[in-house]
């Protein structure tokens, strides 16, 4: 029994591979792929090497080794150019909208923008009219600063 499984080692650390994988499309951390590819090298090393010790010393290096070179690559790779990336309204800045409300002079109007309708002032202070197109220059919590096009 115990040399038939022996024999067939292979089979497991594939299986092992799969399920690494698998499991890793829910994680998505790149974490669990590390494993599938060391299970997946020490299934073709048990090929080679029917002893059980050295498999698991190969799983055991093979997974050092991608964890340490393999996924921090992977992961560089994958966010690459994410701290360039605006979000929220950050990303609106530049952008142009429509006055929805006149906004008076020295106060404040609303601007749709962004598929949304702002809390809005003028940038040099000076009333727009509904209607106008402008430009968001900046934005202080929930209030956007425009200025005419």
């Amino acid at each position: 029994m115990l040399s038939n499984l022996f024999s067939h080692l292979w089979e497991l650390w594939a299986v092992v591979s799969v399920a690494c994988l698998i499991l890793e499309l829910g994680s998505g951390d790149l974490f669990l792929l590390s494993f599938a590819i060391s299970a997946a090298v020490t299934a073709i090393c048990s090929l080679i090497f029917p002893s059980i010790y050295v498999q698991l010393l190969v799983f055991a290096i093979a997974s050092l080794m991608t964890l340490l070179l393999v996924r921090p690559s992977l992961l560089k790779l994958l966010h690459k150019g994410e701290d360039k990336r605006e979000s929220n309204t950050d990303a609106l800045v530049g952008k142009q909208g429509v006055v929805s409300e006149t906004i008076v002079a020295g106060g404040y109007g609303r601007v749709m923008l962004g598929g949304d309708d702002w809390k809005a002032c003028s940038a040099d202070g000076s009333e727009i009219q509904k209607g106008t197109t402008v430009r968001m220059v900046k934005q202080e919590s929930i209030i956007l600063t425009v200025e005419k096009i």
